[in-house]
């Protein structure tokens, strides 16, 4: 072999002992990948499966890196192409080494996933583990790519020594890029903070700028939420911790709920009470916990009377109180229709024949005379009578 290889030319030399090295590295990664491969296949869980797929690629390049680190010595390479050589794995090497740490990373954070189950009806637990496991997997997704790009620029001779002089001034750089990258800084750094003060977690149902909606994704910069009818709300990180806003799972996704009508007063309230109790034990979506119907406030022409009920979330209890609301509804138009407000008015009628003998209303002021009749008082003698309309308008 080494007399094949010494009647050839340097380079073609060269070059068929790279690409031996190439095969053998292929070759004994595939087999690599397919002793994974039945193993996983054996196994019920879908992690090493992941594993696999996260890592084949990375690996297999890893495993080219290796086998040309191994064969340099035996290349017949000059002054000029050692340089390139170094120049090169200098490059590579860190690039694939933080390719593959990142595919680490995507596994642990499959693993974190696939274990915090939030289907669940008590999924506190695994909600918290999700947000919190993603805002770390970003951030060191960051930080390894960080590392990877300063070791691949600190291999190159002219960059380290440009980096030695950066470091000398980097007092005034350091003001400078802060002052100008303040807002980014300030998002980055409140992504952090949320990863451990956890003021919103996936999942949660908030109330923010006005809007209903359920968070979606945290990401290390900005928070998108999902709001009730489809649309997307991207809110920068810093509005959770600086401003308020409502969080309506923060403890428990249980809610109680409110149902509003304003009916006439003289309505039978334990009527109504015994059938709003009925609406509410009865319906699928109710949870048990409580319930009850009272008159919370009173007007001039109506009374208000409130329901409140439980439910297991946010959405339940929306569906909950218009199913009640509904029910109480069509019972009243059924069976109680005076409990819809009605309009009461007092009538004043004057007559003409009164006990002072003045006709206020007759003819000698212009207006009608009230007081003429056949039987000579009429239904204006005994001054103002009152009447009472129940259902039919406004007041006279």
């Amino acid at each position: 072999m080494d007399r094949a290889m010494a009647g050839l030319p340097g380079w073609l030399a060269s070059l068929i002992v790279a690409g031996a090295a190439i095969i053998v590295a292929l070759t004994l990664h595939w087999l690599a990948v397919q002793i994974v491969r039945r193993a996983s296949a054996r196994s019920v869980s879908s992690i090493d499966d992941n594993l696999l797929l996260r890592l084949r690629q990375p690996s297999r390049w890893l495993f080219v890196a290796i086998a040309l680190s191994l064969v340099q010595p035996a290349l017949a390479l000059d002054e000029g192409g050692l340089r390139l050589w170094t120049r090169l794995s200098g490059l590579l090497v860190p690039a694939l080494i933080g390719w593959l740490a990142i595919a680490v990373l995507g596994v642990v954070f499959d693993i974190i996933q696939a274990r915090a189950d939030i289907d669940v009806a008590d999924n506190l637990r695994a909600r918290r583990r999700r947000t919190r496991s993603g805002i770390l997997y970003r951030i060191a997704i960051f930080i390894v790519l960080l590392v990877t790009f300063c070791m691949m620029l600190m291999s190159i001779p002219s960059v380290r020594s440009i980096g030695v002089t950066l470091i000398a001034s980097a007092g005034l750089a350091g003001l400078a890029v802060g002052a100008a990258a303040q807002p980014a800084l300030k998002n980055l750094i409140a992504g952090i903070q949320m990863a451990f003060t956890e003021p919103i977690r996936i999942d949660d149902v908030v109330i923010i700028e006005g809007e209903w909606g359920r968070i979606e994704e945290i990401r290390l910069t900005y928070v998108v939420v999902k709001v009730w009818d489809e649309r997307r709300l991207v809110v920068p990180v810093s509005k959770f911790l600086e401003d308020s806003f409502q969080n309506w799972t923060r403890q428990t996704s249980q809610l109680l709920g409110s149902v509003f009508w304003y009916l006439d007063p003289a309505t039978d309230i334990s009527r109504l009470r015994e059938k709003v109790g009925e609406i509410i034990t009865a319906h699928p979506l109710w949870d048990g916990r409580f319930w009850n119907m009272q008159v919370t406030d009173t007007k001039p022409e109506a009374m208000e009377v409130r329901a409140l009920m439980t439910a297991a979330d946010a959405s339940k209890a929306f569906d909950l109180r218009c199913d009640v609301r509904e029910g109480l509804l069509a019972f009243i138009r059924d069976a109680m229709p005076d409990a819809l407000v009605q309009y009461r008015g007092r009538v004043a009628m004057v007559g003409g024949a009164g006990e002072g003998g003045a006709n206020r209303g007759g003819p000698d002021r212009g207006g009608p005379d009230l007081g003429s009749s056949d039987t000579g008082g009429g239904i204006g003698g005994a001054g103002s009578i009152p009447a009472t309309s129940r259902g039919e308008g406004a007041a006279v």
